[in-house]
Parts: structure tokens; C-alpha cells; sequence
């Protein structure tokens, strides 16, 4: 799966989950970007992540990661 086409997928669901009219996703996008992406929202958009991508992510990669990119470059080494 190419980066673009997993921020393709990745925008729709931060759209769902968070409620938001529409999410443009990027490399430096974080969740100071995005007044909706708290705490508990981001464990709902690690669920929806993993089901969608079917994946899983350990605990440790997902502390690691500080905006989109990251948290793309671990889902295409899963990929």
C-alpha cells in the first residue's frame, strides 16, 4: 500500500471518529493540529486503525509517535 493511499484511508477515519466535516492528514500533522484529537479519541482512533489496516500496534510504537508521519512509517512496516 502506497503513503498516499494509507493517508487516503487514515483521513476518513479521522473524519468518522472524531466527527470532523473533513481531516487533510500530513507528515508534520499532530494532535496539537486538531482541537477533537484528545487523549480518549486517540485510543478510538488506535481501534479504528488497527480493524481498518488490520494490524496491531505495541504500546512503544505508539508513544513513539509525534505527528501523521510517524505514525504512517509504523503502519507500512506492518503493511
Amino acid at each position: 500500500m502506497e503513503r498516499q493511499e494509507i493517508f487516503e484511508k487514515l483521513n476518513e477515519i479521522f473524519t468518522d471518529v472524531l466527527d470532523l466535516d473533513e481531516c487533510n492528514l500530513t507528515d508534520e500533522t499532530s494532535a496539537n493540529d486538531i482541537e477533537e484529537w484528545d487523549s480518549l479519541s486517540h485510543i478510538q482512533l488506535i481501534v479504528a486503525i488497527e480493524k481498518a489496516f488490520k494490524i496491531k500496534f505495541t504500546s512503544l510504537e505508539i508513544m513513539k509517535w509525534n505527528n501523521g508521519g510517524e505514525m504512517v512509517d509504523s503502519m507500512m512496516e506492518k503493511l
